[in-house]
């Protein structure tokens, strides 16, 4: 097994701005690390830069103890799989399997032993024989999967590999990647849009935005304390509420447009030279209730008006407004308010999150 560390590292295409700006990140051994952001945000390219697919422009790459800038591929110890499940058509489950094998020259029967090793991992010692039309997208990218296993590498590398599934084989599929990889006990780097996935897979999360850092932390940490706008506004689901406010009164009331909220009490000691300054509150969905339910800590009334409601089953999700401020939050499904009506709403006080306007990361709280 390996840890790898990025150092300083760099990516650009000729003479133009860097698509990776200095990188540093320590990815521990045995860890499962989940790159997350945008498209174009450069994840793929520093898992590719990993793999020895993209030169590095600057900065060093290290797996294990091992500098591998000028480590080809097939030398690295790794394993990757991609989004497209890349299989031959022509070519059995089995053959996809032990192809690389073969091609390490690999004898017959450690072949046969490794093949059916991953085959009862995975579940698909039934289906050696078919060929990949004959398999659902599921079996296609165990096989995927099971063409990595069968390498016994130091590092896996996954490149969106359910991004073709549909949403309840995905969910399935995290779960058995996630299972697999604590099984095998390897170093796991795995690159994703999609911030559902790397909460609930990752170990830790690396927030990419633009071709940089912001945040590394566990999914919990990222979540309760992102350091920028970006992260807050990238991680959660239904996303953060963003307001604008000035602060007041020593740094004790922010004042919004259409309404004032005290300020948390461990932010007003940073607050306090900040009067009559534009900061960014941000308030998660979760963190407003409805009037009458119960709450832990300091918590403030504001009517909304309810301009949207969405019913997702076991809560409704109700888009409120009180003039041009808008707040999102969640509400029992069975009393929503109708469209239009006024709710009172009870915003968590000690549960706000403060950004400076100009800077956009976090004001310490």
């Amino acid at each position: 097994m390996a840890d790898v560390i990025l150092k300083d590292v760099e990516k650009r295409y000729g003479d133009n701005s860097p698509v990776i700006t200095g990188v540093n990140l320590e990815i521990r051994d045995r860890e499962f690390m989940v790159l997350v952001g945008p498209s174009g945000c450069g994840k793929s390219t520093l898992l590719r830069m990993v793999a020895g697919l993209e030169e590095i422009t600057a900065g060093t790459i290290s797996i294990g103890d091992k500098v591998v800038n000028d480590v080809p591929p097939k030398d690295r110890d790794i394993a990757m799989v991609f989004q497209s499940y890349a299989l031959y058509p022509h070519m059995s489950v089995r053959e996809n399997l032990e192809f690389g094998l073969v091609l390490r020259r690999t004898p017959r029967a450690e072949i046969d032993r490794l093949v059916a090793e991953a085959a009862k991992i995975l579940g698909l010692e039934e289906f050696l024989e078919r060929r990949p039309k004959e398999l659902s997208g599921g079996q296609r990218q165990r096989v995927a999967l099971g063409r990595a296993i069968v390498r016994k590498p130091s590092v896996f590398l996954f490149d969106e590999p359910l991004s073709n599934l549909d949403a309840k084989l995905r969910v399935q599929m995290r779960a058995e990647i996630k299972k697999l990889q604590h099984r095998l006990g390897v170093t796991a780097i795995y690159v994703t849009h999609d911030q559902v996935e790397a909460m609930t897979m990752g170990n830790r999360i690396a927030v990419l935005n633009a071709g940089k850092i912001q945040q590394v932390g566990t999914p919990l940490e990222v979540y309760e304390r992102p350091q920028n706008l970006f992260v807050a506004n990238f991680i959660g689901t239904p996303p953060m509420n963003f307001i604008r406010a000035t602060v007041a009164d020593g740094g004790s009331l922010l004042e919004a447009k259409t309404f004032s909220l005290p300020s948390p009490a461990a932010a007003r000691g940073a607050l306090a030279g900040r009067r009559g300054k534009t900061i960014v509150v941000g308030i998660r969905p979760e963190d407003v209730v409805e009037s009458g339910r119960s709450t832990r800590g300091a918590t403030a009334p504001v009517e909304l008006t309810a301009d949207l409601v969405e019913t997702l089953g076991d809560e409704v999700v109700v888009h409120g407004s009180r003039g041009e401020d808008e707040i999102a939050f969640k509400m029992d499904p069975h009393n929503p308010p109708a469209f239009g009506g006024k709710v009172a709403a009870l915003v968590q006080i000690d549960r706000l999150h403060l950004f400076d306007a100009d800077t956009e990361q976090r004001i310490a709280n």
